[in-house]
């Protein structure tokens, strides 16, 4: 694993489940994270229970005895890093969104599809798809629960940037993160969209902006926390970015994702309409997805509140009885089962980097649209 943050922790703990929960078709051996603090990587694989540390992730890419590699660093390093190791015949799992930029994107599926010649495979993080209700909300409407889609509702709203004080980390500086809110959580939205309804974000019309314009230089930072040094930087990427989507089907979406909801910790919501019903998912009561039955009696139609804790719905019967609930690092153990039963069956586990592309296409096509004055944009 190459990186060791925020979300180095959140996928180590995914490697360390995964096989003892699950009957996984092959071993799994958490060999060396990596990280440029040889101090602090060395503590982080003692804390996560990694077998070693290092601080060259070429040297660490080179070694027959690693058959993958889980790149969890900053967007601006994921291309090159992705593409090595493609190159070195490893198979890549890249945390999202899968570059800063469309051309990086596309580098890195052309990459992927070489790998795949010799049966290598690419994977992007996007876990909140493992979480079982919104498995179940994909299953659902792929059965036609809810009829033709006719709209979407979808929002990532935090707020761990509203105080001007919070300093100005590497999120916040386009040439490390890509975007701002649009790209970090943004980016799940709009995966989270394609994927439950199987359809595409096709054309967008957006408007991104920057709140807080400068921000005391970052001294020290852990996760999304982080203590000012002395002097002032420019914020260089959207603070807010909302925006309408033309899906495939010619249904209309709407996106907000914003780090400057004032009480909102990490309040992911998506809501799909049809003409037979509807379902809803709130990533705040993660272990529920609400269902709409227009088909039903008059007299007894209202959401309905399934709780997918039951050994039916999707990841659950590897884990506790009905009811126990699962949290937000249970997404990073089913990411991991899935990508090793991939590997293990020759298959490409999903996403792909193609489906992360076609995020990237969004991504980009969202900019393009707020700075030529939110008009309708293309994603191709």
């Amino acid at each position: 694993m190459i990186g060791y943050g925020f979300m180095g922790a959140a996928h180590s703990v995914g490697w360390r489940q995964a096989p003892r929960v699950f009957d996984l078709p092959a071993d799994v051996e958490m060999a060396v994270v990596v990280g440029r603090n040889a101090e602090a990587v060395a503590d982080a694989a003692a804390k996560w229970g990694w077998a070693e540390s290092a601080t060259d992730w070429r040297e660490v890419i080179a070694r027959d005895d690693i058959d993958i590699v889980d790149v969890v660093t900053p967007g601006d390093s994921h291309a090159e890093i992705t593409i090595a190791a493609l190159e070195a015949g490893k198979h890549v799992l890249c945390e999202k969104p899968l570059a800063n930029t469309v051309a990086e994107a596309e580098a890195m599926l052309a990459a992927a599809e070489r790998a795949a010649a010799n049966g290598r495979r690419a994977m992007v993080g996007f876990t909140y798809r493992r979480v079982p209700a919104v498995t179940l909300m994909r299953d659902l409407i792929a059965e036609g629960v809810v009829g033709t889609v006719q709209q979407v509702r979808a929002a990532y709203r935090q707020d761990w940037l509203v105080d001007p004080q919070m300093p100005l980390a590497w999120r916040l500086q386009k040439e490390h993160a890509g975007s701002g809110a649009l790209g970090d959580i943004g980016a799940h939205i709009i995966d989270m969209t394609q994927f439950v309804t199987g359809l595409s974000v096709d054309a967008v019309s957006g408007t991104m902006e920057t709140i807080v314009k400068e921000r005391p230089l970052l001294g020290s930072g852990s996760g999304l926390s982080g203590t000012a040094a002395e002097g002032m930087g420019a914020v260089t990427v959207d603070d807010v970015a909302v925006f309408t989507g033309r899906l495939s089907n010619g249904a209309l979406a709407s996106f907000e994702a914003t780090r400057f909801a004032t009480g909102r910790k990490n309040g992911l919501t998506v809501e799909v309409s049809g003409d037979k019903g509807a379902l809803a998912f709130d990533l705040e009561d993660l272990n529920a997805l609400h269902y709409y039955d227009r088909t039903a009696a008059h007299d007894r139609q209202g959401f309905t509140k399934i709780f997918a804790t039951e050994a039916a719905h999707p990841y659950v019967a590897s884990w506790w009885p009905p009811g126990h609930m699962l949290g937000y690092e249970h997404g990073f153990v089913h990411q991991v089962v899935d990508l090793v039963t991939a590997i293990a069956e020759g298959t490409d586990p999903h996403p792909t980097f193609a489906e992360g592309l076609s995020v990237q296409r969004v991504l980009d096509a969202v900019e393009r649209s707020s700075e030529a004055g939110s008009v309708w944009t293309e994603t191709n």
